[in-house]
């Protein structure tokens, strides 16, 4: 371990040999021996001199000028951050400084306005879910799958957890580093590969006592919908095992609620619902349950509620249930995660506020219209189907190139068509030949409301034209 300390941190000399001398740790390089060797920094970091304010607001825009913008051309990348159209009443009132600079609620009584606010977020997701218990707020789908996990574990004192083998890969690896140390065994439920959906007879085959609940997605990741999920749910309640859904929230507004359908726990990313892109983010984690108090004990998170005082009968809100998170119970919580993404809630709530039901209805059937011009040109095209599963889909689809013909192999190949597009200006797709080979030369292209048919039409034409370069 580097010897080097940081000027302007107390850990050097006395006050160093005290703290390593109250934990136990003979040195430095004994405090840091979990972590393997071949990690740790043996030179000083590569840091160059100061600037002045100047100096480093012209090198950050230098840097910044190298990032590809979709404003600079059209991206139809999904997965799992959208592009979507943002009213501007939603940043404004969400840009608050009332709401831009909380954090979050430690002395929760003080901050009423905040409180109520993510009142309001639960309240509408609880509506848009159809189940009455809502957190306020996880880091993102990820965390929230991995907390699902544990929960079903928690409630069912089961140890093996199932999903299906069609699965965003970044869910899939969080999934698995939570439940790891956990003990809880994740299994894989096949899929039908002609329409993608979940194989209920291997479903069936796996499913025992041991199984603490069963997740799938609606829309899938790769954008098919699950049709039988009646089926499914019968099929988990009938073991005793809980049913986990995630969701993208902007599909309900056309599709039935996963309440409706027998879903003990939903969760799902709230992105779509007023965030921007931004490197990726910000996220935010939806987290819902039924109305049983097994499940609201052990729900990880927040829960905002309200109440009256004992003498005047006045409303407040509160942070109820406090007892399950960290900072109060340590090592006797249900879950670590503490904090929220309060900000993207309040947004997430800005925005469903402003479209409503019937807005969030037409936002659905746009996304569902232009998704099908898209499918319907690319199908067109020679050497191109569209979509990949026969199913119905929501936004994204799979997008796949036939690379034989009568014996004779092309040299089309997914990647060189997409980097062909990249350098036109387009960004056409997620390939999925790294996580998904047997889907071929395949991607994952998304459509929503900010397509409009002439970007379409860029996007099929540049298909064409990457396709007819490389046969």
């Amino acid at each position: 371990m580097s010897k080097i300390r940081h000027s302007f941190l107390p850990t050097v000399g006395e006050q160093e040999n005290e703290m390593l001398a109250a934990i136990g740790a003979k040195n430095i390089d004994e405090l840091f021996q979990d972590i393997p060797s071949k990690f740790q920094l043996k030179t000083r970091l590569k840091i160059p001199e100061a600037l002045s304010e100047f100096e480093v607001s012209r090198r950050v825009k230098e840097i910044l000028a190298r990032n590809w913008e979709p404003r600079k051309g059209e991206s139809f990348l999904g997965g799992g951050v959208w592009p979507h159209i943002i009213p501007e009443a939603v940043k404004t009132i969400a840009n608050r400084t009332e709401f831009l600079t909380a954090y979050t609620p430690y002395q929760a009584e003080i901050s009423q306005g905040m409180l109520q606010a993510l009142f309001e977020y639960q309240s509408l997701m609880a509506e848009l879910v159809e189940l009455p218990i809502v957190n306020a707020s996880m880091y993102d789908w990820a965390s929230a799958l991995g907390e699902a996990a544990l929960m079903t574990s928690r409630v069912t004192n089961r140890s093996k957890f199932l999903i299906p083998d069609i699965i965003a890969p970044n869910r899939e690896a969080v999934l698995r580093t939570y439940t790891q140390p956990a003990g809880i065994i994740v299994n894989t439920i096949d899929h039908d590969d002609k329409t993608g959906q979940i194989d209920l007879e291997h479903l069936k085959s796996l499913i025992n006592d041991d199984i603490s609940g069963v997740y799938f997605e609606n829309p899938a990741y790769l954008g098919q919908l699950q049709y039988e999920v009646d089926a499914i749910a019968d099929i988990v309640h009938d073991a005793g095992a809980l049913l986990v859904v995630g969701v993208d929230p902007t599909s309900l507004g056309i599709l039935r609620a996963p309440g409706d359908y027998g879903a003990d726990i939903v969760i799902g990313e709230g992105q779509p619902l007023g965030s921007s892109i931004n490197v990726g983010g910000p996220l935010l984690g939806i987290f819902a349950s039924r109305d049983d108090r097994s499940l609201m004990r052990q729900l990880p998170g927040r829960i905002i509620g309200v109440t009256t005082t004992k003498d005047s009968k006045q409303r407040g809100f509160v942070m109820t249930i406090q007892a399950r998170e960290q900072h109060i119970r340590r090592e006797r919580a249900t879950s670590n995660i503490c904090s929220n993404q309060a900000l993207s809630a309040i947004t997430a709530a800005v925005y469903l506020s402003l479209l409503g039901p019937s807005g969030l209805f037409e936002l659905g059937e746009m996304i569902l219209q232009l998704r099908r011009y898209a499918e319907q040109k690319l199908n067109e095209l020679d050497r191109v189907k569209a979509p990949l599963f026969e199913a119905p889909h929501f936004k994204e689809f799979v997008v796949k190139v036939e690379t034989e013909r009568g014996g004779n192999r092309s040299k089309l190949s997914i990647r060189t068509i997409l980097d062909y597009m990249k350098r036109n200006q387009i960004l056409a797709g997620i390939p999925l030949d790294q996580h998904f080979p047997d889907l071929g030369e395949s991607a994952l292209t998304c459509i929503t409301e900010t397509h409009t048919q002439e970007a379409i039409d860029q996007l099929v034409e540049a298909f064409q034209k990457a396709t007819e370069e490389r046969q």
